[in-house]
């Protein structure tokens, strides 16, 4: 099959590799129908994130179909459509039991593989699924393939930020960046009932989709961020920050803005040895930071009635599709942000 592969920093082939084979009795293949690129894709593709294996298939965001079954899997059938979290989980165990199905202890993230261990991703013809049963989600009716391949990431990882900033409606909330998962943490905290919610970017494109998801856009390149809350909120800070970019500068600003007492949300991939503030800072602020990977299978269940519903045009982020042929060209877009990219998606033929 082909597939986009890991071949170094800034270097993604589209190139023949090998077709996934069940390797054990949990295992289905799917039928890559759409797959996309997500920003945590570009640690990998800048080595942010480093010791993946060269020839890795890249990607943890697909949906297809069905094609072929482990002797253990009872609640799939062949030809079923299917989405899929970007982690696999058994659904058994400790933590998934607690919700946490993103610290499975026999779960694996789509895309990385390592020394030869792990689980190659979705940006290909077929990707195989471990613990099939208690990863993938049919696609349930009233469900597009587009937004069933937003619900197995994005979607979840912006509400898990929102959720994690315990949002009332009285309050006022600032969210860090305005890419897909930004905007996306927008709807969420707006479902969780926020009225007052800050959009923090420098994009105008991504302002003015933040704007038309309901937010106050806030340019840090031609505003003080930090002088615009305060002002604001009477000099208090805001609630709670959303903060989904993953750098220092996006966690100074937040620890800048957040009023005492309230709660810093990170969904952003952090690959800093340190953080942008000190303990002492912590403590004096009585800071609550919240930080880690979005248990988005745990999500998946609550967000499909959202997605039914159709209250949000969760449609509007994705700025371009293209071929999975298309890939490498896809990935030098999305990373430079050309022609105002936001989300790109592949599609298989």
């Amino acid at each position: 099959m082909k597939a986009l592969t890991f071949c170094g920093k800034e270097n993604i082939e589209f190139q023949e590799v090998a077709d996934p084979k069940v390797t054990a009795p949990q295992d289905a293949i799917v039928k890559v129908k759409l797959t996309a690129i997500c920003g945590s894709d570009l640690h990998v593709y800048h080595e942010r994130e480093t010791g993946l294996d060269h020839g890795t298939v890249m990607g943890h965001e697909f949906v297809g179909e069905v094609v072929e079954l482990g002797k253990e899997v009872r609640n799939l059938k062949v030809g079923d459509m299917v989405t899929s979290p970007f982690t696999t989980s058994c659904g058994a165990c400790f933590f998934c039991k607690k919700g946490l199905t993103a610290r499975c202890v026999a779960g694996s993230l789509y895309g990385w593989v390592e020394n030869g261990e792990g689980l190659h991703g979705g940006q290909a013809e077929y990707v195989r699924v471990a613990l099939a049963d208690s990863t993938l989600v049919k696609i349930p009716e009233g469900v597009t393939l587009t937004e069933a391949l937003l619900l197995g990431d994005i979607l979840c990882t912006g509400y898990f930020c929102a959720d994690m900033a315990q949002i009332s409606p009285e309050g006022a909330y600032a969210v860090l960046g305005c890419g897909p998962v930004g905007l996306l943490a927008i709807l969420g905290a707006r479902e969780l009932g926020a009225q007052t919610i800050y959009a923090v970017d420098c994009v105008p494109e991504r302002l003015a989709h933040a704007q038309r998801f309901g937010a106050i856009p806030i340019n840090f390149q031609q505003q003080d961020v930090k002088e615009v809350i305060l002002e604001k909120t009477q000099g208090i800070g805001v609630d709670a920050v959303l903060e989904v970019v993953g750098s220092n500068a996006a966690e100074r600003t937040a620890v800048d803005i957040v009023r005492p007492g309230g709660i810093i949300s990170v969904a952003g991939v952090h690959t800093a040895n340190t953080f942008s503030f000190s303990p002492v800072e912590a403590y004096d602020k009585n800071l609550t930071y919240k930080i880690g990977r979005c248990s988005a299978r745990y999500y998946m269940d609550k967000l499909i009635p959202v997605v039914q519903s159709k209250k949000y045009d969760l449609s509007s982020i994705i700025s371009h599709r293209l071929p999975l042929a298309d890939g490498k060209k896809a990935y030098e877009m999305f990373d430079k942000k050309c022609d105002n990219c936001t989300k790109v998606i592949l599609e298989n033929s």
